[in-house]
């Protein structure tokens, strides 16, 4: 899958695959490179590069993740560009919004229920794609109408997990 990546004030694309413990990487023109990725707790990371170990700490934050390596720690964020965001669209506030996964992941916790209501930039549900827990946040006020998705299930990219109108 192709995403925006930001790291600290660096844009680029970034190709990422994954096979099991192993990501294929490419940003932007790049050649691809190859990581073996293996948790040892929660947040710590060890990464095998081109035969060389890493120890990489990872802090998720409310718009990414703050990855700590080597004496040097980067903010990245991952951005779908096929996901829907007010900013590229003409959406109004009376309309219903899908919260879809943008990548393949696992349903970790909902943090609301049908008939909740729930204000902009608060957290609906997490979900763990890539090792990393990320926090699926509402872009609007509003009640939340469904959560199609339970604890423990595993979603497909572009699954709806919950709508809020």
């Amino acid at each position: 899958m192709i995403f925006d990546c930001r790291i600290s004030q660096h844009v680029a694309k970034v190709d990422i695959e994954r096979e099991g413990d192993v990501y294929r990487l490419r940003l932007g023109a790049a050649n691809q490179q190859s990581a073996h990725l293996l948790e040892v707790e929660p947040g710590l990371f060890s990464v095998l590069i081109g035969g060389h170990s890493y120890e990489v700490r990872v802090e998720p934050s409310s718009d990414g993740v703050w990855i700590s390596m080597r004496g040097k720690r980067l903010h990245v964020s991952l951005t779908d560009p096929r996901q829907w965001s007010p900013n590229n669209t003409g959406a109004r506030g009376e309309e219903r919004e899908s919260i879809v996964a943008a990548m393949p992941g696992k349903i970790v916790r909902i943090l609301v229920s049908p008939g909740d209501v729930v204000e902009p930039g608060e957290g609906v549900l997490v979900v763990e794609a890539m090792k990393m827990q990320n926090e699926m946040k509402s872009r609007r006020h509003g009640h939340v109408v469904s959560i199609p998705v339970r604890e423990g299930e595993t979603v497909s990219a572009g699954a709806v997990l919950a709508i809020i109108e």
